[in-house]
């Protein structure tokens, strides 16, 4: 009889830890497709584009939503996983801190990118610039929503 309290109060926690996943992971995926698409209007970023051949289409719709989503999703998990873990009481400060290490690996990713341009240099760094916006702002909200929604503990 143990085992099967064990087993549902097992699965009510699964279920409750993928619905604040679910939710962490909307909230930060609609912020970075509304920076991504804000800016997206400036020149430096149809440059960036123009450098990388990559259309204003994709971008918008395919490549910032889907972006978007798996980096907060990514974000999301981290936090509600290793929340003790991370230094600082803080969950807006900890997920900013998580979002800056994702930043990191996609500052890579983003000069592997610029590497097959003409101007690596210049491509990598507007790659660079537009990403911090992003993943701050993304850092943020989710650590307020989770904050907001679910305490500080």
């Amino acid at each position: 009889m143990e085992t099967q309290a064990t087993d549902r109060s097992k699965q009510q926690t699964s279920y409750e830890f993928y619905k604040k996943l679910f939710k962490l992971t909307i909230g930060g995926g609609v912020v970075f497709w509304a920076i991504t698409f804000a800016f997206s209007l400036l020149p430096i970023a149809a440059e960036f584009r123009a450098a990388l051949s990559i259309s204003y289409v994709q971008m918008i719709l395919v490549e910032s939503v889907l972006g978007g989503m798996i980096i907060s999703c990514g974000l999301s998990f981290f936090l509600l996983r290793f929340f003790d873990k991370i230094p600082t009481k803080n969950p807006i400060l900890k997920s900013v801190i998580l979002s800056f290490v994702a930043l990191g690996i996609v500052s890579i990713l983003v000069g592997v990118a610029a590497s097959r341009t003409s101007d690596a240099l210049h491509v990598f760094l507007i790659g660079v610039t537009l990403n911090i916006p992003r993943f701050l702002f993304v850092g943020i909200v989710i650590g307020y929503l989770y904050k907001r929604l679910y305490g500080s503990a």
